[in-house]
């Protein structure tokens, strides 16, 4: 190459455009650290201002409205529709596609969804089906090992860049046109189906607008918030790893009244396209009991369920592990493998000559010095030096399972070519 064409290579080079930073080197906003002149920048304002402020104003309507019993009462079934929706609409419905809906069913889970406030459906599933992929990682967007309060509530709180959050799949849902048209018109509906709709319920039927919008409205929203909120947060501090202990997800009765139905979350996070979060009858699942009796109305289809022996599999496996962690913390004495290798000879001879109290059964030596056995002293010194083997297993008297595990802590050899024992010298 000529010093001509050098010099063009080197400029074409340098006039080139760079390649794109991977993604794990993209400028993050909590890369910096957060100061009192930058923290406004990590602060998700919207949420921020509803989740911190709907607190405050209901306190104010508590203090300055009366509560009538039909509000109440509309309250706690707007509470169940709203919760709902969010259950069996954005969670399993459309987060996990555990089943499949009519459009008219599609469209009352997604009003009544909306009366929850959580965002639209596109958005709330997209965030939980990264939370189920990068489970307890820094892309799962409310990460239980940050903390209680930030899988809780935290979390909403801050503005985190989408490349720190996990990638999810979620072409079905931008196809689907009713999430599109939610999530264009979201605040709208929002709005409406959060406060306005609760409001003129209790207005226009008996005349109690102040008290429609302040409980049925405002602390059915609150209530009904930080009951979902308790599947992100308690579900995975609270209750047993029935399926697995990989990750932090629990099993509750506690947390599935205070999520209707969603506190079985190993289950969950096991099996995420199973419609059901309990799968005990007499467990709490209004959720599951929904989605059942749509199916009935003809209002649901496909209700997708793991075969129950996958199921088992992990219950079983889960029960298995727990009994091998407890075993490990009893004392079975030396183990067969470590104990030293006797012949009969050697064995008489400890015996005749040393005055060793040992017999042997099944191939292993044990040592009977000073043990009080319970049918007297004549049952140890008959069995001394001898090979007990049919006398301990019903030939005088077939022993218990105690009986085998005490002796456990008296073996202390095995006797070469008594039982299949491998021995680097044989």
């Amino acid at each position: 190459m000529s010093e001509t064409e050098t010099l063009l290579y080197k400029r074409t080079q340098s006039e080139a455009p760079k390649p794109p930073l991977p993604k794990t080197e993209l400028p993050c906003m909590f890369d910096e650290p957060t100061n009192a002149s930058n923290w406004h920048k990590h602060v998700n304002w919207p949420q921020s201002i509803l989740l911190l402020g709907t607190p405050l104003i209901g306190l104010y309507g508590i203090f300055t409205t009366e509560l009538q019993t039909k509000t109440l009462i509309w309250a706690v079934i707007y509470y169940f529709i709203t919760g709902l929706g969010i259950t069996a609409g954005y969670h399993r419905l459309w987060a996990h596609r555990a089943y499949n809906a009519t459009v008219p069913l599609r469209i009352l889970l997604c009003a009544a969804g909306t009366g929850a406030v959580e965002g639209s459906t596109y958005w709330w599933s997209r965030g939980h089906r990264a939370h189920h992929r990068w489970t307890d990682t820094d892309k799962d967007p409310y990460c239980a090992h940050r903390g209680f309060f930030f899988s809780h509530l935290g979390w909403m709180l801050v503005t985190r860049p989408r490349s720190r959050i996990g990638y999810a799949d979620v072409a079905d849902l931008k196809a689907d046109k009713i999430l599109n048209f939610q999530h264009r018109h979201y605040p709208y509906l929002a709005l409406f189906m959060g406060f306005l709709f609760p409001t003129l319920v209790a207005g226009l039927g008996w005349g109690d607008y102040r008290g429609g919008y302040f409980y049925a409205g405002v602390i059915r929203l609150i209530v009904v918030h930080h009951a979902t909120f308790c599947v992100n947060s308690l579900a995975h501090y609270l209750g047993e790893d029935t399926f697995d202990d990989h990750h932090t997800p629990r099993d509750h009765w506690i947390t599935a009244f205070a999520t209707m139905g969603e506190g079985y979350h190993n289950f969950h996070h096991e099996f995420p396209q199973d419609y059901r979060n309990a799968i005990v009858y007499y467990q709490y699942d209004p959720t599951k009991w929904l989605i059942i009796l749509c199916s009935w109305l003809g209002l649901a289809y496909n209700l997708k369920t793991f075969p129950a022996n996958e199921v088992s599999k992990g219950i079983v496996q889960m029960k298995e592990k727990k009994i091998l962690a407890a075993k490990r913390g009893l004392d079975f004495g030396i183990p067969i493998h470590e104990l030293p290798v006797f012949t009969w000879k050697e064995y008489q001879n400890l015996v005749v000559n040393e005055n060793k109290k040992w017999t042997l059964i099944e191939g292993i030596l044990y040592d009977l010095e000073g043990f009080d056995h319970p049918g007297g002293e004549k049952y140890i010194s008959s069995g001394i030096g001898k090979d007990m083997t049919t006398a301990f297993n019903g030939g005088v008297y077939s022993h218990s399972n105690g009986a085998r595990n005490l002796l456990t802590m008296m073996r202390v050899g095995v006797l070469r070519n008594g039982m299949e024992v491998m021995h680097e010298n044989e």
